[in-house]
């Protein structure tokens, strides 16, 4: 028995680890579920009085910190150290350059949650084995870049990890000498300079791409300029925000709403709601655009009298609303496709595309709630009960085989 249950082991662990966004995703898939439990205890905590482990550090920074890097990061590694050889013509990476990353980045990850339940070491010792997974990743992929032709997306893609590593290091910082404005720059290199640019560099050349494989005469739409106007905005947006310019952030974040307007329209969202997975990609980018007008609609009053009315709503527009859209989108489609399946939407994506939406209008209007608190936990509850089901197929399929019979 324990000699049969010894092969099971072994046999799962050779199939999670058959192919890198298996494995990465399947850390991504748990970190969903994992990030948002620890947070909504938190959050019930505070509104009902329940007795928890009080976390070592602020639980939200914490919360915000872990959300992109460990959450949001373990789906990005899986997706680019799976496309990085294809984009650059080079062989398919093996088990000894993904695997490290994965035991790392996740590994890390998970021991900062047994940190934040009241273990200042270990929480230390989560984010440094976090990193070393990071840095590996970026060493794997560095490799294949400086192998190949030059590549713009490729180019982007990576200057962003790498930006997010710097983001990673000064959170570790933070804990270890509790400077505040080191969690700052960690949050907003975290949005603005890794996962904002990486998502849209992946659209910017997925989206028009997959359009054009499903919807006859397509036009395809993807401006050369449009990446390198990109980190201009962004890397004004970083700098602005760090010296508290309000005044010179809303003229950028106008700029940057009619940037993501101008690419969603371009792209012709109208011509793809016949297809499911087409339609989400578009119906997720729209996020976009509306939460930097949410953006600009805060800085416009807080101009005017002071006053932040919008709360975090801008925020949770853009990580809710676009970033955990696009991510059931895109990790939908390649788990659909690199898993010998229909390139079908399905039904329980669909449940937790649609009621994601609901999660982030619940959570953008707990900003103007009166009893505020109430609403944050239930939107946190609602993240977990939209997520869950589509956690657990994901899961299921990262460890069973291709449907198709291929390897991978």
């Amino acid at each position: 028995m324990k000699h049969n249950a010894t092969d099971v082991i072994s046999s799962l662990s050779r199939q999670l680890s058959a192919a890198p966004h298996r494995l990465m995703f399947f850390a991504g898939a748990l970190a969903v579920i994992v990030s948002m439990l620890w947070w909504a205890l938190v959050l019930h905590a505070a509104r009902f009085g329940w007795a928890i482990p009080l976390a070592p550090v602020q639980p939200g920074w914490a919360h915000a910190v872990l959300g992109i890097y460990g959450m949001f990061g373990p789906f990005i590694f899986g997706f680019l150290l799976t496309v990085f050889p294809r984009w650059l013509e080079r062989p398919e990476l093996t088990r000894r350059h993904y695997v490290p990353v994965f035991g790392g980045v996740f590994g890390g990850y998970l021991l900062c949650h047994v940190g934040l339940l009241g273990n200042t070491s270990l929480l230390i010792a989560g984010l440094v084995l976090m990193l070393g997974g990071w840095i590996a990743g970026l060493i794997t992929l560095g490799r294949v870049l400086a192998l190949s032709k030059r590549d713009a997306y490729a180019n982007s893609v990576y200057g962003a990890a790498l930006i997010g590593a710097i983001g990673l290091a000064s959170y570790l910082l933070h804990v270890i000498n509790g400077t505040p404005g080191l969690a700052y720059v960690a949050i907003q290199l975290g949005l603005f300079g890794f996962l904002l640019p990486v998502y849209f560099s992946v659209c910017h050349r997925m989206i028009p791409f997959f359009s054009s494989s499903k919807v006859p005469g397509y036009r395809i739409v993807r401006p050369d300029w449009s990446l390198p106007l990109l980190w201009i905005l962004l890397i004004l947006r970083v700098g602005l925000a760090s010296f508290d310019a309000v005044g010179g952030l809303c003229a950028i974040d106008a700029a940057l709403a009619l940037f993501f307007a101008a690419h969603w329209l371009a792209w012709q969202p109208w011509k793809a709601y016949a297809h499911g997975l087409l339609a989400v990609l578009h119906l997720a980018f729209l996020w976009l655009p509306i939460a930097f007008v949410l953006f600009v609609a805060q800085e416009v009053v807080w101009i005017r009298d002071g006053s932040a009315i919008l709360g975090r709503a801008p925020q949770h527009a853009l990580t809710v609303g676009f970033f955990g859209s696009m991510l059931v989108a895109m990790v939908t489609r390649v788990t659909q496709g690199h898993s010998g399946r229909p390139l079908d939407m399905g039904v329980v994506p669909w449940i937790c595309f649609v009621a994601l939406q609901l999660v982030a209008v619940l959570r953008i209007a707990a900003e103007f709630a009166t009893d505020q608190a109430l609403w944050l936990a239930v939107a946190a509850c609602g993240w977990l009960l939209a997520f869950l089901p589509w956690v657990l197929r994901s899961l299921w399929i990262y460890l069973r085989p291709r449907a198709d019979g291929k390897a991978g």
